[in-house]
C-alpha cells in the first residue's frame, strides 16, 4: 500500500526558541497537523484529518477561542485542509472510506465533517470524553461542530493482540488488516497510535503521546520548553502519558529497523516521512461511486 503524508493545518506561535527548539526567542515557530492517506485495496484511508473546512471557513465557532488563535496563529489554508489534498492527488473525496483518528482533538478531528459517509474508527473512552466534554481542558479541546454531521462511528476498547509487546486491535471494521490502532492513552483518555505495515516496515502514527522527535529518538530525551507545557496542559493522565513515552522509546531502540514512528505535529519529521516513497496505486484504480458505496480498484495484485 501507498501512504501519503499530508500536513493538514499549520501553527506559526511566536517564540521558535521554546516550540522547535532552535532559532530566535520572539521569531516565528512552525507546527504541522501530520495526517496520512493510505491507499488499500479497499479504498483510501486517513489517519486523522487536521482542521477541515468549516474551520477555515468559520473559525469562531470550530476553533479556541480568539486569543488562542492569536497566540498560535493557525494559517488557515483551504489547500491544506485533507479533501482539498485528496482532490489534488486525482482521487474523489468519496473514495475516502474510513477514517482512522488517533484522538479527537480539534486539530485532528476538524476534516471528519468533510467525509460524512466515511466510517470513523475510534476508542469508546476517547468518543465519550469528547461527546460529555466533562472538565474546562475538555470543552477547550474538543469542538463539538467537528460531530454535528453524526459520523457513522465505529468503537472499539482499548484492548486487542500483541504487536511488538503493545495491544493493538486488529480487524478493524472493514479496514485493511495491516493498519491496527495501538492504544496510548495520556494524552487524552483514549488516544492511540496507528500502525500501517507497509513493503518495507512499519509506521506508526503516534499522534500526541510525544510533540517532538526528540522525546522518541533523542539521546537527552528532549522536548522543547514550550512543547513541554502545553502537554502538561492538556494531558489526561500523566503517569500513562510517561509510560506511553518510555514504551516508545524502547519499541523504537529495539525494533528501529522494522518500525518508524512519528508524532503529529514535529515539522521536521512530516519532512522526513514526506519524503518517503512507497509502492503506490493510481488513482485510476479506484471508479466512481455514490458516498458510502463499496468501490473496489479494478486491478489485480
Amino acid at each position: 500500500m501507498h501512504i501519503h503524508h499530508l500536513n493538514c493545518g499549520t501553527f506559526c506561535p511566536r517564540g521558535k526558541l521554546f516550540i522547535n527548539g532552535y532559532g530566535g526567542a520572539l521569531e516565528a515557530a512552525k507546527l504541522v497537523c501530520h495526517c496520512q492517506l493510505v491507499e488499500t485495496r479497499e479504498g483510501l484511508v486517513l489517519i486523522d484529518t487536521g482542521l477541515g473546512t468549516q474551520d477555515i471557513k468559520d473559525p469562531d465557532h470550530s476553533l479556541p477561542s480568539s486569543l488562542w488563535r492569536a497566540f498560535n496563529r493557525p494559517v488557515l489554508s483551504y489547500e491544506e485542509t485533507a479533501i482539498a489534498q485528496v482532490k489534488a492527488k486525482g482521487f474523489k473525496p468519496e473514495d475516502v472510506r474510513h477514517i482512522v483518528v488517533t484522538h479527537l482533538d480539534f486539530d485532528h478531528a476538524g476534516g471528519l465533517a468533510d467525509f460524512p459517509w466515511a466510517k470513523v474508527h475510534v476508542f469508546r473512552r476517547e468518543l465519550e470524553e469528547a461527546m460529555s466534554r466533562p472538565t474546562y481542558r475538555d470543552r477547550k479541546r474538543y469542538a463539538p461542530r467537528q460531530f454535528a454531521h453524526n459520523p457513522q462511528w465505529c468503537i472499539y476498547e482499548t484492548q486487542g493482540e500483541d504487536w511488538f509487546g503493545f495491544k493493538a486491535v486488529r480487524n478493524l471494521d472493514g479496514v485493511d488488516p495491516d493498519i491496527v490502532m495501538v492504544p496510548l492513552e495520556g494524552h487524552s483518555a483514549g488516544h492511540c497510535g496507528v500502525a500501517v505495515n507497509t513493503e518495507y516496515d512499519w509506521i506508526l502514527n503516534c499522534g500526541d503521546a510525544v510533540f517532538s522527535h526528540g522525546e522518541i529518538d533523542g539521546p537527552d530525551r528532549c522536548c522543547p520548553l514550550g512543547l513541554r507545557i502545553y502537554q502538561n496542559i492538556f494531558q489526561y493522565d500523566r503517569s500513562m502519558r510517561m509510560e506511553n513515552q518510555k514504551r516508545l522509546r524502547e519499541l523504537v531502540h529495539m525494533h528501529g529497523e522494522e518500525i518508524e514512528v512519528f508524532c503529529s505535529h514535529d515539522p521536521e519529521m512530516m519532512t522526513r516521512f514526506a519524503n518517503r516513497a512507497t509502492e503506490r496505486l493510481p488513482p485510476s484504480a479506484y471508479q466512481a461511486a455514490a458516498p458510502g458505496e463499496a468501490r473496489l480498484p479494478e486491478m489485480s495484485f
